[in-house]
């Protein structure tokens, strides 16, 4: 349900960008918002970063007053919003998100993202191992815990009603969805992550 409370609506848009950082990331052509995809993206990733580390939420946060982002994300509520207009929520905000706020939760995954960059790293390694071996992923114990809390974490905050998710019912292909995450993530962390991140985001979606 929507709300009309004032309190809780996205700030508006920003005719220009207040944070210097986000202007190495240019728009793309044609778009003012995000696209569905991009906000489904962003909070899928930012999902499995806090499924990886129990502390993640409120290291997001501080990275929001490291980036001196605080002039787009002033609150833990703004934040909320802004990851709420994933329309695959229970909860989801119905409004788009500015090209800007993508920009800065952009910017928060890749920064998470290269805090955990070790852990990242070892999965990804692991994985493969895993396989070769006949083995399930919930046989490791540092994976099984991940896959544990992205289960419970995404089955609480979607809305597995939704026509795209209900393949997300089988637990198999969740853990399959939260797997693909981690080399994605570890994606972010190298040379020009952020950028190379935020052009994905847009794939197919630009036209020609």
């Amino acid at each position: 349900m929507e709300t009309q409370n004032p309190t809780t609506a996205l700030p508006p848009p920003l005719e220009s960008s207040p944070v210097p950082l986000l202007a190495k990331l240019p728009n793309p052509p044609g778009l003012e918002t995000c696209p569905r995809r991009a906000r489904w993206q962003l909070d899928l990733m930012l999902m499995a970063l806090e499924s990886l580390d129990l502390t993640a939420a409120e290291t997001m946060l501080q990275i929001v007053k490291d980036l001196n982002l605080t002039v787009m994300i002033p609150n833990r509520v703004v934040f909320w919003l802004l990851r709420s207009t994933n329309p695959f929520r229970n909860l989801a905000q119905r409004l788009p998100m500015p090209l800007d706020e993508g920009k800065v939760l952009a910017m928060i995954v890749c920064d998470l993202a290269r805090r955990q960059t070790a852990n990242l790293r070892h999965l990804v390694f692991v994985i493969p191992q895993i396989k070769q071996q006949n083995l399930g992923y919930t046989d490791y114990a540092p994976l099984a815990e991940y896959l544990d809390r992205f289960r419970r974490n995404f089955r609480k905050r979607m809305n597995l009603n939704r026509s795209s998710l209900l393949i997300y019912r089988d637990t198999a292909k969740l853990d399959e969805l939260a797997i693909k995450l981690l080399p994605q993530l570890l994606f972010c962390t190298g040379t020009a992550g952020l950028e190379r991140l935020w052009f994905s985001l847009f794939d197919g979606e630009i036209e020609a």
